[in-house]
């Protein structure tokens, strides 16, 4: 069936390239600095109830109470799926780097992803080390009360990635 798939592709201009990954399990302590669990996928809205109403009304997701992250320009509300979470971002004040998010995107739309490290300071450290530019010099407390440090997204392919420790 692979073979079939892979003719029926490259007949038609595209070249599927089959990876083997060695399936050996490491330890947190062997690399502290390697990511976890996705946390969360950050999702930036220009109105807040609206979406949180969305998921909770349409979907039947439980969705926590807004929150108010001053230092980070933004206010979360947390939409709880069984294996992670949808954080739903609306700029608090014009000066919100959300806000200028939804001036190039009106409708809101993806924002970041957030995966889980182990320790915050060793996978800074990792992605400086790999040409990975982190937006703050040192992590900063996020919504969930724990360190958290992004990383520029035109060195991860086009993504704003946060990285929070566990």
């Amino acid at each position: 069936m692979l073979r079939l798939i892979y003719t029926n592709l490259h007949s038609k201009g595209f070249h599927l390239k089959l990876y083997r990954y060695h399936n050996r399990k490491f330890t947190s302590s062997e690399h502290p600095s390697k990511i976890g669990a996705l946390n969360h996928v950050a999702v930036a809205v220009n109105n807040l109830q609206k979406a949180a109403d969305y998921y909770r009304e349409a979907l039947g997701a439980t969705v926590s109470e807004p929150q108010k992250l001053p230092d980070h320009g933004v206010t979360v509300v947390f939409v709880r799926l069984g294996n992670t979470n949808i954080e739903l971002l609306e700029p608090l004040g014009n000066s919100s780097p959300i806000s200028k998010f939804l001036e190039n995107n009106k409708s809101g739309g993806l924002h970041h992803i957030c995966l889980e490290v182990e320790n915050i300071h060793s996978a800074m450290q990792r992605a400086k080390n790999c040409g990975i530019r982190c937006l703050t010099e040192e992590p900063r407390i996020g919504a969930h009360g724990k360190p958290v440090v992004f990383l520029h997204p035109k060195d991860c392919n086009g993504v704003l990635t946060e990285l929070e420790q566990k």
